[in-house]
């Protein structure tokens, strides 16, 4: 099967590769606007690009064609966020932040979430999230309807427990983030690896 998103598939591009590219890990943004109201929503089209500076990528889709979603309005205005990265202790909290609440309304309030201070930027991580990255944006690249925001990461938080501090990497069975599958409900958890050790 061949499918060409460049003819009539194209207006089905996000289900064909949202199906396809999995798991994604999700990325529960909190911003704040420029009344210092907070914002959480999450997406999926999300990952670190770069170590050097270290960098992550969100896309977050337009409310509607040319009407850009809080999150991305308040980057583009205040050029903070910060990444709060979903395991499954905050799977149904992470969904209910994903509501079509009405303007000014606080998705963390409503999804019984804990806002707590960052350290270098004015967004607030959350308390319950595994790990939060605190983001400076760097760039916002606009491709058609896509707005691909750059970040910057300035701080990691990470829950006590998780990394070794001695090699820095993640101690096997204490973070499991969930990841996004097929749309429009599906996810995935991530209890199970193996290992492949990279040939010589």
């Amino acid at each position: 099967m061949e499918l060409d998103l460049t003819g009539p598939l194209r207006e089905d591009a996000y289900m064909i590769l949202a199906g396809l590219v999995t798991p994604r890990p999700i990325a529960l943004t909190t911003t704040l606007d420029l009344e210092g109201r907070v914002n959480a929503a999450p997406f999926s089209f999300f990952n670190v690009l770069g170590d050097s500076p270290p960098i992550v990528g969100l896309c977050p889709g337009d409310r509607s064609p040319g009407v850009p979603k809080d999150t991305a309005r308040n980057i583009r205005l205040t050029h903070e966020f910060v990444v709060n990265l979903v395991d499954a202790s905050i799977a149904e909290q992470m969904n209910l932040c994903a509501a079509s609440l009405p303007p000014g309304a606080d998705e963390l309030v409503h999804a019984g979430l804990t806002a707590v201070p960052s350290s270098v930027v004015k967004p607030p991580r959350i308390a319950e999230a595994p790990a939060s990255l605190e983001c400076r944006c760097h760039s916002i690249l606009e491709i058609g309807d896509n707005r691909l925001i750059i970040g910057e990461v300035l701080r990691v938080h990470v829950r006590d427990g998780v990394f070794d501090p001695e090699t820095w990497l993640v101690k096997p069975g204490t973070y499991q983030p969930i990841g996004r599958m097929q749309s429009p409900h599906w996810y995935c958890h991530t209890s199970e690896m193996f290992e492949l050790k990279r040939p010589k």
